[in-house]
């Protein structure tokens, strides 16, 4: 009886494992992925999975900050996101080519670089990182469907819809996730030129500001490219089964890549500083703002069309699911990366939602608060992080893919040990900490100049892994 029992429940674990792999989730771990399995020549959706990851209301939150916490006037705001998103966007659009070039997942590649163990570092910043981008969505989500109910649903409930369904899609991986990503941008888009529509004749009602200082530039500046930046942190990630041997590949995903970012952003945040610039100035939307800020907001531009307004809020908070279950797909890989326990990608994306609920209910108890002063955080190691992966590729291996060769990845000896690109972001921070410039702290450089944080972190942290890596290399000869 016994044998019969063990064979019975043998039979149904090998079912269940066939199941699985013969399910659409996606199955591979963070192991490079073989040339030949790097089919896919819609070069196209890198333009489509971007764009509607940022086709979506968090950038138009992220536009309210302008006018809202740094005082800009909507040219000022306007130009402000026009020329940092210009230059930052550069670095993902780049990493997305690295993908498709090595097979290798984003911090895969990093530990060309980071060495195989200290990668572990800006492995567990990137997880912050993207949590933290995941909690902000749940809670601009959460809000927006909590003010289209009146307030009958609490944004506690909201944030939960969001999170649930950014896992449905999340959880089934790369194929699932570029098909839902290649549509997902167009009511997202619909639904914001409706609220345009309904609300744009107040937008021109703009409240007078005084003339922009450095440190107010320089401190949205900051913002923006903390927006912008880490998405190099994972860029890889999403393009990694593109064809890097079709015609024109790596131009054609820089370029796809490079629009599919930069055009909705400048747009969508540009929206939301009129939005901010003009909402003193109307009653209707400020009280909105205070009841559930960028949710109030939007239902109050809505209200004239009525329940149609409404059903278009909903579409609205559901458009964040483009940019949420992306922002879960890369959360899955990192923890793959960090946790030597080898879980399917799928078991993570579930152990992200139990996480990001709790936390992004806590967050948005003072939620405008929270934004500007830890996401502005993230721009710093980020641009560090870029710096040190340019200098080693383009310095220390001459632009060449063919020299990261995957059989090393879990090769500690064939790596660098990581002390080098350690080392320059560490000495880095000694003059980007008097650089920074924070509601909790601003440095005497920033007192002066305002806010260099990314800026010094980005040139300095290059500028020193050269010589550190040379040394590395001379030494240690990895």
């Amino acid at each position: 009886m016994e044998a019969a029992s063990k064979n019975d429940s043998d039979k149904f674990v090998v079912r269940l494992r066939n199941y699985w792999q013969s399910s659409q989730v996606e199955n591979r771990g963070i192991e490079p992925i073989p040339l030949e399995e790097r089919t896919s020549k819609r070069y196209f959706n890198a333009f489509t999975l971007w764009c509607s990851i940022n086709t979506n209301i968090l950038a138009v939150t992220f536009g309210l900050i302008g006018p809202v916490s740094f005082g800009l006037s909507l040219r000022d705001s306007s130009l402000v996101i026009f020329c940092f998103t210009l230059l930052t966007t550069l670095a993902p659009a780049y990493f997305s080519i690295m993908g498709p070039k090595t097979g290798m997942r984003q911090m895969v590649q990093a530990r060309y670089s980071f060495g195989k163990y200290l990668v572990t570092i800006p492995i567990v910043l990137n997880l912050a990182t993207l949590l933290c981008f995941s909690i902000v969505i749940c809670v601009v989500g959460g809000e927006c469907l909590s003010a289209v109910s009146d307030g009958r649903l609490s944004p506690n409930i909201g944030i939960v819809l969001i999170a649930v369904f950014a896992l449905l899609v999340s959880f089934w991986g790369f194929n699932v996730m570029h098909f839902f990503e290649g549509y997902a941008w167009i009511p997202a888009l619909v639904s914001i030129i409706i609220t345009v529509g309904c609300g744009g004749n107040q937008l021109h009602l703009q409240t007078e500001t005084e003339r922009a200082t450095a440190q107010q530039i320089l401190g949205y500046g900051g913002v923006i490219a903390s927006y912008m930046l880490p998405w190099a942190c994972v860029a890889s990630d999403m393009t990694t089964y593109f064809n890097p041997t079709g015609k024109n590949a790596s131009a054609r995903i820089f370029a796809y890549s490079y629009l599919g970012l930069f055009l909705p952003t400048v747009l969508l945040m540009t929206l939301g500083a009129a939005i901010g610039g003009a909402m003193a100035n109307v009653p209707a939307w400020q009280n909105g703002f205070e009841e559930t800020q960028v949710g109030g907001v939007l239902a109050a531009m809505l209200s004239p069309a009525g329940g149609f307004g409404k059903f278009i809020v909903v579409l609205l908070a559901f458009s964040l699911l483009a940019n949420l279950s992306g922002t879960m797909y890369a959360i899955t890989i990192n923890f793959q990366a960090l946790v030597p326990i080898k879980l399917p990608r799928a078991v993570y994306s579930v152990i992200v939602v139990a996480l990001e609920i709790p936390l992004a209910i806590e967050a948005a108890v003072d939620f405008f608060l929270n934004i500007e002063h830890l996401v502005a955080l993230i721009g710093y190691w980020s641009a560090a992080f870029i710096g040190i992966i340019l200098v080693e590729h383009f310095v220390f291996r001459g632009g060449n893919y063919d020299l990261y060769n995957p059989l090393n990845v879990n090769t500690a000896s064939a790596l660098p040990s990581g002390l080098a690109a350690m080392g320059a972001a560490v000495l880095a921070f000694g003059l980007v900490v008097p650089c920074i410039s924070q509601y909790w702290f601003t440095g005497p450089i920033a007192a002066i100049t305002g806010d260099i944080g990314f800026e010094v972190a980005f040139f300095l942290s290059s500028l020193l892994y050269v010589p550190l890596r040379w040394l590395e290399r001379r030494w240690m000869g990895h």
